[in-house]
């Protein structure tokens, strides 16, 4: 079966590809969103940095200034007293920005340790500016005298928007694998009733034609349902049609045809004409050839649509005690039967188990050497086997021989159906033949074995 060929797959993949794609799309959205609401807020905090840091330096610009003490960058103070307005500038500003600070000619008046003055790009407006490297915010002091620049490198930006990413795709890589397990079981408990009807129809045998049961079948599969079962219905009643065809047209045939062979046994037993004798006796076997032929018509019809199982166990063995029987009254002293010592109980319709064992012994007397015995054998686990001399059965014979009206050879009186009639008992029950030529130990022969269901 190719992949892809399941509607359980198909329904899977479809499904679970598109509940993965829905949440890669949000994901991307909601990350697309958060960054931009972190840019606001890294924007807000670098604006609020410069307003807090604005008013210290310029008061510590006005101290200096009334002391005459130059304030330069705040490394240049770390050496002094500690009570100078320039000591401890990493605490006073805050050592997580980088800042400086110009008066109205663009001198640098104050700076954080480490400031690169080459990442301050001259002041012009109030307001953010973006570089190749650092996102930065300009101010000025209430009487414009001083302008600052806070800048902040775009590396942590997006080393915290990677972290916030890496946070949102990483549960997606546990939640998506869980996720499709998940799909793929409500799939498959979904088109469980799918999978039975289809098992249902998987497990019926050839001659099995019982309607699909519909209870707790879905809506979509109803009208499916409905339409095999109304198949089954058409098929039932042909073949209902024809097996009582064949049924009615043998049964009636028997008083008719039993009244012509009376005619001409009467005709053959007054005439002294030897011809005439000679033609009566010819009507009187064509014309029992045609009550054999309706015989096996009605077990074939019997085989075909009747009832094969009973309700209690029966004893195979008193059923193949009164075949034989009927055969030896019939003249017929050929057959050896071996019987187990203990009952072999079968749920088999006896009549049911007379046509299949009578036409196994039939075609045994037919088909074997006139010379030999046939060896009849019922083993304790139900193995029926039937065994005969003769010539070795080709391996393609059975498979021709089961056809209806078939022969095994145009000189041999027969209807042809037996093998028929044996293989529709059989398929209804579920039974085995198997067909083995030369038999087991010898050189020729053919052995029939029918495994019958015991219980």
């Amino acid at each position: 079966m190719k992949f892809g060929s399941s509607l359980q797959t198909r329904l899977a993949l479809a499904v679970g590809l598109s509940v993965t794609l829905l949440w890669l799309a949000a994901a991307a959205v909601t990350a697309r969103s958060l960054n931009g609401e972190m840019q606001e807020v890294f924007d807000d905090g670098l604006k609020a940095t410069a307003q807090r840091i604005l008013p210290i330096a310029q008061h510590d610009l006005r101290e200096s200034h009334q002391r005459r003490t130059p304030i330069r960058h705040d490394e240049d103070d770390n050496d002094g007293d500690d009570d100078e307005p320039g000591t401890n500038r990493e605490a006073r500003y805050g050592e997580d920005v980088t800042f400086i600070v110009r008066d109205q000619n663009g001198q640098i008046l104050l700076g954080s340790k480490g400031a690169d003055e080459s990442i301050f790009p001259p002041f012009t407006k109030r307001g953010f500016i973006r570089t190749e490297t650092h996102q930065l915010y300009y101010d000025t002091s209430f009487d414009r005298n001083l302008t600052i620049a806070v800048a902040e490198p775009l590396d942590r930006r997006n080393e915290l928007s990677r972290r916030m990413l890496l946070g949102l795709v990483l549960p997606l890589i546990v939640v998506i694998p869980f996720s499709l397990l998940a799909i793929l079981l409500a799939v498959r408990r979904s088109l469980r009733p799918v999978r039975a009807l289809r098992q249902e129809l998987a497990n019926r045998g050839v001659k099995d034609l019982s309607p699909l049961p519909d209870s707790g079948l879905p809506s979509e599969l109803l009208p499916i349902s409905a339409g095999v079962n109304q198949l089954l219905d058409r098929l039932t009643a042909a073949f209902n049609a024809e097996r009582a065809f064949a049924a009615n047209a043998a049964h009636e045939l028997r008083t008719p045809v039993a009244g012509a062979i009376a005619q001409a046994q009467r005709i053959r037993s007054e005439t002294k004409e030897e011809l005439t004798s000679q033609r009566a006796t010819e009507i009187e076997t064509t014309l029992k050839r045609l009550m054999r032929m309706s015989e096996k018509l009605m077990q074939l019809a019997r085989a075909e649509g009747g009832r094969l199982q009973s309700d209690q166990p029966s004893d195979l063995r008193t059923v193949l005690t009164m075949i034989v029987e009927d055969f030896a009254r019939a003249g017929e002293g050929r057959i050896v039967l071996t019987l187990p010592q203990a009952p072999v109980l079968s749920r088999l319709d006896p009549d049911a188990v007379g046509i299949l064992f009578r036409n196994l012994v039939e075609n045994a007397l037919k088909h074997g050497a006139q010379d030999s015995m046939i060896e009849v054998e019922l083993q304790a686990d139900g193995l029926l086997c039937v065994a005969n001399d003769g010539a070795v059965l080709p391996a393609d014979a059975m498979e021709r021989l089961i056809h209806r009206f078939e022969r095994g050879s145009a000189k041999i009186d027969g209807s042809g159906l037996g093998l028929a009639i044996i293989k529709a008992i059989t398929d209804r029950t579920g039974m085995t033949v198997k067909v083995i030529s030369p038999r087991l130990l010898k050189y020729e022969g053919v052995q029939v074995q029918v495994k019958v269901p015991l219980g």
